[in-house]
């Protein structure tokens, strides 16, 4: 039974709205194939116009909920049904053009645009059309601060306010208090997305990277998503263009109000921030510690060795996933350091995957919460965070939420094993799905695709992609039968 609540006609038109945005941006593709005189001009065509049709007409016939307000079951199920259908409709160029002709690979390659997983089952991206190569790179940059937060800040225009559904899909943004006005901040936060993507793009062409690969990775840098337009990644490129790829992967990787606060020179809310200090600790340990490994174990120099570390540092723990070194080759002790960084991720309100730092602030500060009530169990001790008392139900919901995500990557992995896939590359795809990083362990590592999974593997981790990317939570309670009844 439907619940009571639920307005198939809003959904529907909100939908809607999202389908003709995607078909823009599919017209930004068509394009570049007239730019550059492909021959699959005609099919980016039919896919652009039958994709705006479709979205203009959905829109059209229910065109009188224009102003209603969306509540928060119908918000959920907008923004999980969005993210499908996004996969979904932004198949249509690869199989249109014959690029990807197989819908499991197409659907796969989609979603992990749009998620900025940025796993591949392409070999030879290099042979890619230029139209695909930057529908690639779009998805990306649609996907990285969420289609969604995009239509909350025009729906002025809508009338509509969108509360819900911004915070359906960017849920952990709340944790710093932004203003009640949902709107401006999720324009702000695309202003300082477009800003430091258009700020990339020129820093970029300084190092004299093409035009068009300055456009597609810095769309896949800021969105942290990781498709580029090379075979070999980022290797390939001056250390230059390595360096700066890093600086806007490692801004990208922090948390966008923070951003907005800089701009209004707000910097006691950043000096103050928690999670920013943690991102930034972990980030200098880890790549100095492997910084270390590389020097004394390899014949590197400590210039490359250092930028080496920190590149693959700075991608596996924003969830970017652009490499310039294969770290499964590295020694014993950075493979497990890359590990565990993949299951840390960014930080909250960013474009990065992951648990993310603020989750692990949280728990480090329960575990010494616990220590003090055995301690002295009859001082009355509260957990601080930004210089604010946290309620305990909160930190119980982000204990919860660390040991459904580790539990989910466990269980994905046991799936896959019983697959046929070996453990590595079980749990190395796994874990980069959830987190949204894109290389893994064993046979998807950063030099590997993952187009010789099976089928049923790859259906697992476009879902994998999905869950982690809405967070858990905003996907599963659609499944819950107190969600559906009335």
């Amino acid at each position: 039974m439907i619940h009571a609540k639920l307005n198939l006609f809003l959904i529907t038109h909100i939908i809607s709205i999202v389908i003709i945005f995607e078909s823009i941006f599919m017209f930004l593709a068509t394009l570049v194939s007239f730019i550059y005189k492909e021959p699959i001009i005609p099919q980016f065509l039919i896919t652009f116009t039958a994709t705006f049709a479709s979205g203009f007409l959905l829109n059209f016939v229910t065109k009188n909920q224009r102003k209603v307000e969306p509540n928060k079951h119908e918000s959920v199920l907008i923004v999980c049904l969005s993210w499908f259908i996004l996969g979904l409709v932004g198949t249509l160029p690869f199989l249109a053009t014959g690029v990807i002709p197989e819908f499991v690979n197409a659907f796969f390659e989609s979603i992990s645009g749009f998620t900025t997983t940025g796993s591949s089952i392409l070999s030879d991206i290099e042979a890619m059309p230029k139209s695909i190569l930057f529908w690639r790179a779009e998805t990306h940059w649609i996907g990285g601060m969420g289609i969604i937060v995009l239509v909350v800040a025009i729906m002025p225009f809508l009338k509509i306010h969108g509360v819900h559904l911004f915070y359906s899909e960017s849920s952990n943004v709340a944790s710093e208090k932004v203003s009640a006005r949902i709107r401006d901040v999720a324009r702000n936060m695309w202003l300082v997305y477009i800003g430091l993507t258009a700020a990339e793009i020129v820093f970029l062409k300084l190092g004299r990277m093409p035009l068009f690969d300055c456009i597609c990775h810095s769309f896949a840098t800021i969105a942290t998503g990781g498709f580029s337009t090379q075979n070999d990644s980022i290797a390939g490129y001056s250390p230059y263009i390595q360096y700066v790829v890093m600086f806007f992967m490692l801004l990208s990787g922090i948390n966008f109000v923070l951003h907005v606060f800089l701009l209004r020179k707000n910097f006691r809310m950043v000096k103050k921030n928690e999670e920013l200090r943690l991102y930034m600790t972990i980030i200098i340990s880890v790549g100095m510690l492997i910084t270390v490994f590389l020097f004394l174990n390899h014949d590197l120099r400590f210039e490359q060795a250092f930028r080496d570390s920190f590149f693959q540092v700075i991608s596996i723990i924003t969830a970017t996933g652009f490499a310039t070194a294969d770290y499964i080759q590295w020694p014993m002790q950075a493979i497990l350091l890359i590990a565990i960084l993949m299951l840390i991720g960014a930080s909250s309100g960013s474009t990065g995957g992951g648990v993310k730092v603020i989750r692990h602030v949280i728990l480090m500060k329960q575990i010494r919460y616990s220590f003090r009530e055995i301690i002295n169990p009859h001082r009355i001790n509260v957990i601080h965070y930004n210089g604010q008392v946290l309620k305990l139900g909160n930190v119980s919901s982000i204990i919860s939420f660390i040991a459904v995500y580790y539990l989910i990557v466990l269980i994905g992995t046991l799936i896959l094993i019983a697959m046929g896939l070996d453990s590595a590359t079980s749990f190395g795809a796994a874990a980069t799905s959830m987190a949204g990083i894109g290389p893994g362990f064993g046979t998807v590592g950063p030099v590997s695709n993952f187009f010789h999974l099976p089928t049923g593997a790859k259906y697992l981790l476009t879902i994998l992609m999905v869950v982690g990317r809405l967070e858990i939570y905003a996907v599963l309670i659609v499944f819950t039968r107190a969600f559906w009844r009335p």
